[in-house]
């Protein structure tokens, strides 16, 4: 392999960059090119075979353009759409559902344990939508129906909350991915918060109610959830809200960034094929040899299907630094 790798990152907007963030210090040496499909999004709101045509012509530009690795960088295509995108192009293709799953069930732990999860009935009466009462679980088996405000009792361990797009958990891709590993999935659908974030609105008050309301719908239904998986690449700018809001719910949970946990799956692929060794533990992010670098935005070249302004200047939020020189393409058939 050559030392110097180029990678081909895709999303239908701005989320993907996030994967990106995360990938330009563990692999500085690399040359990225991205594109962000903004004339076409939301790909939620389409149809498998529309989603899969887009995603397919967007993977094939970037190889046109030199991509050796391609991350698909986007939930909704990686659920829909990532064995088409595998079958058309000749070179690697890692989406972002298979190591967020596999992050997860690195930090599930196999224990019973009681949840912490009180809500509070001030919240509870302020979300019409919940339930007064909660089936509570042993052994994969209803032993209860207990009050909102009774404790919970001992619940199947090793559950796995995922916050997701309506699409993504429509598609029940994480829940898939999660089963096979022996893991329990619950998944959130939270329509709200990409609007959100993209308003900017990450660390306003009406962003954390958002959040709590969707939490606490979401920890009442799964009571016994230890670990909560960001399954929407836009979600990691909510981090430090949703820590906020967990604290306000007595119910701290460890958090499982996917964009992250992809970024150690690609350079886990390219350290074993460096190597010529076999593949690593799939899923397993590798946390050696990580450089503490100040990445440097000339080694990414940025493709944008709409607006350049809006890419650069909500781009810039998501990467955490400047994104400039973006260059327009019309991919539209």
């Amino acid at each position: 392999m050559k030392s110097t790798q180029t990678i081909g990152v895709f999303d239908s907007g701005f989320g993907g960059l996030t994967v990106l963030r995360a990938l330009l210090p563990l692999l500085p040496d690399a040359r990225y090119i991205y594109l962000g499909d903004t004339a076409r999004l939301p790909y939620g709101s389409k149809s498998r075979e529309t989603i899969t045509r887009y995603a397919v012509s967007s993977a094939k530009f970037l190889h046109e353009q030199g991509a050796e690795l391609l991350v698909v960088a986007c939930n909704t295509a990686t659920a829909l759409a990532l064995e088409d995108i595998q079958q058309a192009l000749p070179i690697p293709v890692i989406g972002v559902v298979e190591p967020g799953a596999h992050a997860a069930a690195l930090q599930s732990k196999p224990l019973f344990q009681e949840s912490s999860f009180r809500p509070k009935r001030s919240e509870v009466e302020k979300s019409a939508s919940l339930p007064t009462r909660v089936p509570q679980v042993r052994d994969g088996l209803i032993v209860a129906n207990v009050g909102l405000g009774s404790p919970p009792q001992l619940s199947t361990p090793n559950q796995v909350l995922v916050l997701a797009t309506a699409a993504t958990v429509q598609s029940h891709a994480y829940t898939h991915a999660l089963h096979a590993l022996g893991l329990e999935a619950y998944e959130k659908a939270c329509p709200l918060l990409v609007p959100l974030v993209e308003e900017g609105w990450i660390d306003h008050p009406v962003t954390d109610e958002v959040l709590k309301i969707y939490l606490i719908e979401a920890l009442t239904a799964a009571p016994a959830t230890q670990t909560l998986l960001l399954g929407c690449t836009h979600y990691p700018l909510l981090e430090p809200a949703i820590h906020r809001v967990l604290a306000t719910l007595n119910h701290p949970l460890a958090i499982i960034d996917s964009a992250k946990a992809t970024a150690h799956k690609v350079m886990a692929h390219l350290i074993a094929a460096r190597a010529n060794i076999p593949t690593l533990a799939e899923g397993a992010p590798l946390y050696v040899g990580l450089q503490d670098s100040n990445p440097d935005a000339d080694k990414c070249s940025f493709y944008a299907t709409d607006s350049i302004e809006k890419f650069e200047r909500l781009g810039s939020a998501f990467l955490g630094q400047p994104v400039t020189g973006v260059r327009h393409i019309d991919l539209r058939e």
